[in-house]
């Protein structure tokens, strides 16, 4: 079983309590290959990432789950984006140096915000202080305030890889406190190493070789940006002509780079002049005498 780029849920057939694995290798690469972030920021990006994964696959919808994180401090902006289709996308905004790991000397007073945007209804965002040890934590906050069902996370990030791991109540099901607090337990001896490097079924059987586990078959995860020539035209179409007049009385093209996968666009005067075809006057004919 390929478990390189991969999202599995796992079912404890005797309780209701179900969860989810993911791991990203190569996707998590195409990330770090698009910016060089030091490893204090790479670090948050990428259980981010995991995380953004783990909570969408939670949601039945179609569109994307986006996980923000801002604040004041060092690390000030955060974003990381999963889809239903299980690609992803991040990054990260920060100033000077990280130093200590708690979230309050990395983010400074700031706030989780998590956005789904579905295609099928409107956009709910749901907004919390960041608060906790770490970034598991901060979103284990949210859940609790939210009044939703409990969830526990567990997240990993290196230079390799990053990895996730969530548990969570069954909606519907009648759940005994004492298996929840069973379960929770055994899960909270999962170390980072063991997350990044172990396995799903090795994992699995390392903290609930106790338990009836079902592990279901996994599923891919890719990177892959929204941005297109196309987006960015329609951008470009919301400013107007006069804003993009004025950059070209000192440029000869506009150009507009997607900070996701840093690919450019260039847009000439011809260009132009196609996208806003209906808004140009044309000055009107000469006659001759």
């Amino acid at each position: 079983m390929n478990e390189f780029d991969s999202f599995q849920r796992f079912l404890f057939e005797d309780i209701g309590i179900r969860g989810e694995l993911v791991r990203l290798d190569a996707s998590w690469q195409t990330v770090l290959e698009r910016h060089p972030y030091p490893p204090s920021v790479s670090s948050q990006l990428g259980q981010a990432l995991a995380a953004v994964l783990l909570l969408s696959a939670t949601i039945k919808f179609k569109g994307s789950l986006i996980l923000q994180a801002q604040g004041e401090g060092p690390l000030h902006t955060l974003v990381a984006q999963a889809t239903h289709q299980r690609t992803i996308r991040g990054l990260a905004h920060w100033r000077g140096d990280i130093i200590g790991e708690k979230l309050s000397d990395i983010y400074g007073a700031g706030q989780l915000v998590l956005t789904i945007r579905n295609e099928d209804s409107n956009p709910y965002q749901g907004i919390v202080d960041l608060e906790g040890d770490n970034l598991a934590g901060a979103i284990q906050t949210y859940f609790s305030r939210s009044e939703q069902l409990a969830t526990r996370l567990w997240l990993a990030a290196d230079d390799q890889r990053a990895a996730g791991l969530l548990i969570q109540e069954l909606p519907a099901r009648r759940l005994e406190h004492d298996d929840w607090t069973r379960v929770e337990y055994l899960a909270n001896t999962v170390t980072g190493p063991e997350l990044l490097n172990l396995p799903s079924q090795e994992l699995l059987y390392r903290l609930f070789n106790e338990e009836r586990v079902r592990l279901f078959d996994s599923e891919p995860i890719s990177f892959r940006c929204g941005c297109s020539r196309e987006r960015i035209e329609s951008v470009l179409i919301s400013l107007g002509l006069k804003e993009i007049e004025s950059v070209l009385e000192h440029e000869d093209s506009v150009e507009v780079g997607c900070e996701f996968c840093n690919r450019r666009y260039r847009f000439d005067r011809v260009d132009i002049g196609g996208l806003f075809a209906n808004e140009i006057k044309l000055p009107p004919p000469t006659t001759r005498q």
